[in-house]
């Protein structure tokens, strides 16, 4: 008996896509790799752990984190960019990559082309903290004092063209203001601000939190659309100028070509994992909320976020060497 052609094209079809559903279905069969490129300690870090642990558990099969520090997380990026895509080798996935795909002609890789979106984290929102000296306990206050004290006020940032220096010039534009861009290597900001050597910074909730607890910080607003649970006294910057919303975020990345059936795969554990009370909690004592959704969830999310980079680093005109 013949088979028509119309009966056979399906059977192809089938056949074709049970090599990838196959594969799938056996992954993990060895260790994978989560890159983030910020260095053993860092919030990557720690972020990067907690999930590669849950995953670890969740999959059967260990989820070693690979620190590749240097370059505000380019040299990590580039290493998955180029990785053979097979699940193996995954990003964890910041805001500084949106801003890194604003400036892609200086990088031999290209971060939305070349990294497929898995899934968001955890995203948590950016502190606008003083040195003591200042003298504004408000919002209002402080812009206020800045155009009473014109070309006097520093900003500080982690570098230039970090997430913590577009905050910094996202405010400024809103608040329509001039403060003078102090830019530092990494956790180094926060010794200026501490010696009050500069007075305001846009910082990441976790790490500046024992700071202002301990006095040596004094936080004025959160970036966030809505106030912190652990700054409930806090208020949110949208407060004082609406529409203010900028918050650092976590993800998962993998090379561009990974089957999709294992991006999906991938994408389902992360969901899993991120839906566990415990696993929930501890995110949220480190003052943030986790990002469920699909792999076109957060390729939509990451979208927005380089349009959004974009504008304010076209507003502000800054350049990066």
């Amino acid at each position: 008996m013949r088979l028509r052609r119309r009966t056979l094209l399906p059977l192809a079809a089938g056949a074709a896509a049970w090599p990838t559903l196959s594969i799938a279905q056996n992954w993990p069969t060895q260790p994978a790799r989560l890159v983030e490129g910020y260095g053993a300690g860092s919030a990557p870090d720690i972020i990067a752990r907690l999930i590669g642990q849950r995953l670890s558990e969740r999959l059967g099969k260990p989820f070693v984190i690979e620190n590749k520090p240097g370059a505000s997380g380019k040299i990590a990026t580039e290493a998955v960019a180029r990785a053979r895509p097979d699940g193996y080798t995954l990003l964890l996935v910041l805001v500084n990559n949106c801003i890194d795909a604003v400036f892609k002609e200086r990088l031999s890789y290209d971060f939305v082309r070349d990294i497929a979106p898995v899934g968001g984290i955890y995203r948590m929102p950016m502190v606008m903290e003083v040195h003591p000296s200042v003298p504004a306990g408000t919002v209002p206050e402080f812009i206020a004092w800045v155009k009473g004290n014109k070309d006097k006020v520093n900003l500080a940032s982690a570098g230039t063209g970090t997430v913590t220096h577009i905050a910094g010039e996202l405010f400024q534009m809103m608040a329509q203001i001039n403060l003078f861009h102090v830019p530092y290597r990494g956790s180094q900001v926060f010794l200026g601000m501490t010696s009050g050597q500069v007075q305001v910074y846009f910082g990441p909730l976790a790490s500046s939190l024992p700071l202002i607890k301990a006095g040596k910080l004094r936080a004025l607003a959160v970036t966030s659309k809505t106030r912190s649970d652990v700054l409930p006294d806090v208020p949110t910057l949208d407060e004082f100028l609406p529409g203010f919303d900028f918050t650092a975020w976590y993800g998962i990345g993998a090379p561009n070509g990974t089957p999709a059936a294992i991006v999906d795969r991938l994408n389902t554990e992360v969901n899993a994992a991120l839906g566990d009370p415990d696993f929930k909690r501890q995110l949220a004592d480190m003052g943030g909320t986790v990002m469920p959704g699909s792999p076109a969830d957060f390729g939509k999310f990451i979208t927005s976020e380089v349009e959004k980079m974009e504008k304010v680093i076209r507003a502000a005109n800054i350049t990066v060497e």
